[in-house]
């Protein structure tokens, strides 16, 4: 099996850090193996935080799959309507309630012991998606079909706690997390709980209200709010917000409390042959959404990963159906891979991605943002994104076309978008991403032919 000079170089930058192996071959026999060292895992269902989609959990789920789990017992939530609601009580179109969240988290836990045959599960959110688990455990009744709860990032004393907005979820002195917060302890005996969280460089949980457009007024918030009475807490170090969940770090704290052992690897061990597939969702009423998108054209082009031009034709084309899913294509686990996505009443979106080094189901399209006034005049918009984490500068190095970030905020990280805008003579030329160890070469497709590009990070 081959391994890219990018594989090398991640895995050697973080083994100092993270007492990680380098990469080595491996096959079905040792992940089978791993497992069995340790014995089966519970069923682990994964949720997203707000206003997200269950493909960040991607290079988790390969960590898991990487330490011998078999992917059928990995199941990564999409909340129908992940943004939730300005006051929690009052209906909101295309927004969730904690309710809303409550029973779509009931059903999925339903449905993951009735295809496993397990008796218990293992519940990991991450921000937002801590919040259903703690209301199906503590206030549900639920205990007793979960095994563990790991909270990575929830804001379990509120983002604030001030008297506006007092029916929203977010506000530490609102109903639901009164509710929640109300007892002797957080926790519920015979479910294990775990929180993880940053030191300091968690954008919700702040002393100050600077990041919420309030400097200089306090927020009710400490930097330890993520944290939760009776739970084993953990701190890990300045890992940001949405690190605290999806970075290797936090993987291993999370294998460790539920298989209870250490993971063999946190390295991402590739297959050698990589089938990909998804959905399709966009946004509704301006806010996004994880309801599949019918009549969705979708492409898949092989790219060279040095100028992001395509390597011959589309390895796959389709139009999505009721059911939202744009594949399955295989592809090679060496491949740097551009998206295509276009639909109705949004720009073209030409999605760059570095290469998959296994297989996944949860490789979820969205559209990208429609351009505005901002883009007046440009020639090319290309943007680079970072679900799995922020961009913090000076933590990070965060190039994009040869220059750091102008438009990310220095100090606690909380953008996870910069952008460049090109001039329409340099339509069409190649733009270089850099975000640490992880380069993307995308090309600048025309904004007169309402085109969008997006560097979308995987690390």
């Amino acid at each position: 099996m081959r391994f890219s000079r990018r594989h090398l170089l991640q895995a050697a930058a973080l083994a100092p850090f993270l007492n990680a192996p380098l990469p080595r071959p491996a096959g079905a026999q040792e992940a089978r193996a791993g497992e069995a060292r340790g014995g089966p895992l519970p069923p682990i269902l994964f949720l997203h935080g707000n206003g997200d989609h269950a493909a960040l959990w991607l290079t988790t789920l390969w960590r898991f799959e990487s330490n011998g789990v078999p992917r059928d017992r990995l199941t990564a939530l999409n909340f129908t309507d992940p943004l939730a609601r300005t006051t929690d009580a009052e209906p909101q179109a295309g927004r969730s309630s904690t309710e809303d969240q409550a029973r779509e988290l009931a059903e999925a836990i339903r449905a993951v012991r009735e295809r496993t045959g397990a008796a218990r599960v293992a519940l990991v959110g991450n921000s937002r998606g801590g919040y259903p688990i703690r209301n199906h455990v503590s206030l549900k009744g639920g205990a007793a079909e979960v095994s563990h709860a790991v909270l990575c990032g929830t804001p379990n004393r509120g983002v604030y706690a001030w008297e506006q907005n007092p029916g929203g979820e977010f506000n530490g002195r609102g109903p639901f997390l009164a509710r929640l917060n109300g007892g002797d302890t957080d926790v519920v005996p015979g479910t294990a709980f775990l929180t993880l969280r940053s030191e300091r460089n968690d954008k919700f949980a702040q002393p100050d209200g600077r990041l919420l457009g309030r400097a200089g007024v306090p927020t009710g918030i400490s930097f330890d709010g993520p944290e939760l009475r009776g739970a084993t807490n953990l701190v890990l170090g300045e890992l940001d917000h949405r690190e605290a969940a999806y970075h290797p770090r936090a993987f291993r704290e999370m294998f460790r409390f539920i298989a209870g052992r250490e993971p063999d690897r946190l390295d991402i061990v590739p297959e050698e042959t990589v089938t990909l597939d998804g959905l399709v969702t966009g946004v509704a009423g301006g806010v996004p959404s994880n309801r599949p998108v019918a009549d969705a054209s979708v492409e898949v082009h092989r790219v060279d990963p040095a100028t992001g031009e395509r390597i011959g034709e589309a390895v796959h084309r389709r139009t999505t159906g009721a059911d939202g899913r744009w594949g399955p294509v295989r592809v090679e686990p060496s491949w740097a891979l551009e998206f295509v996505l276009a639909l109705p009443g949004h720009p073209t979106t030409h999605i760059y991605r570095s290469a998959f080094p296994r297989s996944s189901d949860v490789v979820h399209l969205r559209p990208g943002r429609a351009l505005g006034a901002a883009d007046a005049g440009a020639g090319a918009v290309v943007l680079m994104t970072r679900p799995r984490g922020y961009f913090g500068i000076p933590r990070d190095v965060v190039l994009l076309d040869g220059r750091e970030a102008a438009d990310v905020t220095r100090g606690v990280p909380t953008d996870a978008t910069t952008t460049v805008r090109l001039p329409a003579a340099e339509a069409g030329r190649a733009v270089a991403g850099v975000f640490n160890l992880e380069r993307i070469v995308a090309r600048a497709w025309p904004a007169a032919e309402n085109r969008i590009t997006i560097a979308e990070l995987t690390y």
